[in-house]
C-alpha cells in the first residue's frame, strides 16, 4: 500500500505483550474503554495488518514503550527487540518508537541511541505520568539533548491520564503548558504532544501555535469527540501541525478512520492531518 494514512501512536497490542503483561491495562481499563471480548487477549500482527488494510492504513508507528521504573510493582515495558522484530518483518508497514525510561541514566542514552542507528527507529517516547515527572523536569532533559543529537522527534502523553490499571494508580503530570519552557530550551528539538491534552486541550493548541516545533496528535480519543476547538485548529490555521493517531488498541483504526471522514474536513487539512505531517516529522519513506 503506498498514499496511505500515517498511524502515528500504535502499542503492540498482541498475544505475547498481553500474556506477559506487557500492556499496562487491566481488565477494568478494557471495560472502561468498551473492548471487544474478541480483542482482550491481543491480536497477532497479521491480522492487525489487515485491519490496516481496511482502514487504509500505510504504515503506523510501534511503540517499545518503558512504563516507569522497573523496580517499583506495577512497572512494565515493551523490549525494544519486540518492536525491532515487527519492523524487520515488515518494514513497508511499521517503523519504531523507542521508549524513555529516565531511571537508567547513561545505559538509557546508549540503549536510545542504538535503536535509532541500529534498528531504524525514528523517534522517541515517554511517558510522564509512570514516572511522576512532568515534561520540564530536570531528569528527562538528557533524553531531549539526544534526541536534537539523533535528529529524532520525540512525543509524551499530555493531559490527564486515566486509571489504567488499578495496580498502579498514576498522577496527572503532563500540562501541556509545561512544554513551553522545554521548546524555549530546545527550539529545533520536535516536541509532539500525543492525546488531544485533554482536557487542557486549548493549551496544547497554545503551545502548537507559539513554537514551530511543537506538534500534537489526535490519538487516544475517538475523534467524533475530539473537542471542537481542536478540529477547528486541524482544518485551519494549525493544519500543518496535528497529526493522526489511534493509540492501539484504545482506539480501532478502522473506526478512527471512518469517524475523521464524518469531520468534514478540508482536503488539504485531511491530507496533512492524516499522512503528511507525519512524513515530514518523522522523516518516513515518501516524504
Amino acid at each position: 500500500m503506498t498514499g496511505g494514512y500515517i498511524d502515528i501512536v500504535c502499542n503492540l497490542y498482541t498475544p505475547r505483550t498481553v500474556n506477559e503483561g506487557r500492556t499496562g491495562i487491566d481488565e477494568e481499563f478494557k471495560k472502561q474503554v468498551r473492548m471487544k471480548d474478541s480483542m482482550r487477549p491481543g491480536m497477532d500482527i497479521d491480522d492487525y495488518l489487515a485491519k490496516m488494510d481496511r482502514a487504509g492504513i500505510e504504515r503506523s508507528l510501534l511503540i517499545a514503550v518503558r512504563a516507569g521504573d522497573l523496580n517499583v510493582r506495577g512497572s512494565f515495558e515493551v523490549p525494544y527487540d519486540y518492536v525491532g522484530e515487527v519492523c524487520e518483518q515488515h518494514p513497508d508497514r511499521f517503523s519504531g518508537l523507542a521508549g524513555v525510561d529516565t531511571t537508567r541514566g547513561m545505559e538509557g542514552l546508549r540503549d536510545l541511541e542504538f535503536a535509532v542507528k541500529e534498528l531504524g527507529f525514528v523517534g522517541a517516547h515517554w511517558y510522564p505520568h509512570w514516572f511522576g515527572m512532568p515534561p520540564n523536569a530536570a531528569q528527562i532533559y538528557p533524553y531531549y539533548a539526544k534526541c536534537c543529537e539523533l535528529d529524532i522527534p520525540i512525543m509524551m502523553q499530555v493531559g490527564h491520564n486515566l486509571v489504567y490499571s488499578r495496580e498502579r494508580r498514576l498522577p496527572s503530570v503532563g500540562r501541556p503548558i509545561l512544554l513551553d519552557q522545554v521548546a524555549i530550551d530546545f527550539p529545533d528539538l520536535k516536541l509532539i504532544g500525543i492525546h488531544v491534552g485533554i482536557p487542557w486541550t486549548d493549551e496544547m493548541i497554545s503551545m502548537c501555535w507559539k513554537h514551530e516545533n511543537v506538534y500534537t496528535a489526535g490519538d487516544a480519543y475517538a475523534p467524533r469527540y475530539w473537542p471542537p476547538q481542536y478540529v477547528h485548529y486541524a482544518n485551519s490555521y494549525g493544519r500543518h501541525k496535528v497529526l493522526f493517531g489511534t493509540d492501539w488498541p484504545v482506539i480501532d483504526p478502522e473506526r478512527a478512520v471512518t469517524e475523521v471522514d464524518g469531520l468534514e474536513l478540508q482536503a488539504e487539512a485531511k491530507r496533512m492531518l492524516m499522512r503528511d505531517n507525519a512524513l515530514r516529522v518523522f522523516k518516513l519513506p515518501g516524504s
